[in-house]
Order: structure tokens, then C-alpha cells, then sequence
């Protein structure tokens, strides 16, 4: 079995704040993929986030519990923990937390069956660099001050 990966990348390259010191938004990237985690990871962090990643759901779910994230972009199809089992835990944790999730196939069923599960994006695998940013751009740009709410409160029936 594999052990968990947390990486956390030795360099950050920062752009200055526009009015007044503000902390770059912090984002989690979890993908089994080495290669995809690693793109992600470096082209977030070049464009002046601060970035963790981990390699699956589970290794996730651990950090998400002892650090504070602006956004969360995960895999959906992993071993241990899918994508999908991750946005549960951080719905039913209450987790005010935009999710960006990255797939070959979107996951229509679990979504139609769990609205509230629905992500605030999603990225069709391959993506492009151009791509991954503008979306995480768009997501952060209309989650900002998320106030939390209960995300069951919108499931149907």
C-alpha cells in the first residue's frame, strides 16, 4: 500500500498585492498522478498561490483537518478515497470551501443523486495551463467571503 504524499513545494513565487499586504489564496491540489499533481502544483505556485498537494483522498482529508484552505482541487478518481468521497467529508463537516473537481468522466451520477455535492467547477482531463488558471481564477473570484451554510439544506429529497 502506498504511503500518503503531502508535497509541499521548496519555492514560492508571490505577486505583490494590489492594495496593502494580503496572503496569496492557499490551495490544496490532490490527484494520484504524479505528473498531473505536479503541473497543477507548479503552475498555481508560479502564478503566486500558495500551494500544498497530496496524492489521494484520504492523505487530503488529513490536511484539510490541520490547515486552512481557500480552495480545494481534487482528482475525483483515486484509490483509497475518490474525489467524490472527499467533497462528502468536507460537506459534512461544513467546510466553506470552493471545490474544483478534475476528471476524465464527470461524475453525473453521484452529483444528480447529491446536489449538494455539486463542485463549483470542473476541469475535463487533459486541461491546459491557461485553463486550470482562469477556472481557479473564476471560482476564487466568486467565493470570496463563502459564509457558511449547511450544505444539506439544498438536497432534494
Amino acid at each position: 500500500m502506498d504511503k500518503p504524499i503531502i508535497d509541499r513545494p521548496q519555492e514560492q513565487i508571490r505577486v505583490p498585492a494590489q492594495s496593502g499586504p494580503t496572503r496569496p489564496p492557499r490551495i490544496l491540489v490532490v490527484d494520484d498522478h504524479p505528473f498531473i499533481r505536479q503541473f497543477s502544483t507548479d503552475i498555481l505556485s508560479r502564478s503566486g498561490y500558495t500551494v500544498d498537494a497530496a496524492n489521494d483522498g484520504a492523505a487530503a482529508w488529513l490536511v484539510l483537518n490541520t490547515n486552512n484552505y481557500d480552495l480545494l482541487i481534487t482528482d475525483h478518481f483515486m484509490p483509497r478515497m475518490t474525489g467524490v468521497e472527499l467533497v462528502e467529508l468536507v460537506r459534512a463537516s461544513r467546510m466553506p470551501l470552493p471545490v474544483i473537481m478534475v476528471t476524465a468522466q464527470f461524475p453525473k451520477e453521484e452529483f444528480t443523486r447529491y446536489p449538494w455535492l455539486k463542485p463549483s467547477a470542473t476541469l475535463l482531463k487533459p486541461f491546459t495551463t491557461s485553463e486550470l488558471l482562469k477556472t481557479v481564477k473564476e471560482v476564487l473570484s466568486t467565493t470570496e467571503g463563502l459564509v457558511e451554510r449547511d450544505p444539506r439544506s439544498t438536497q432534494m429529497g
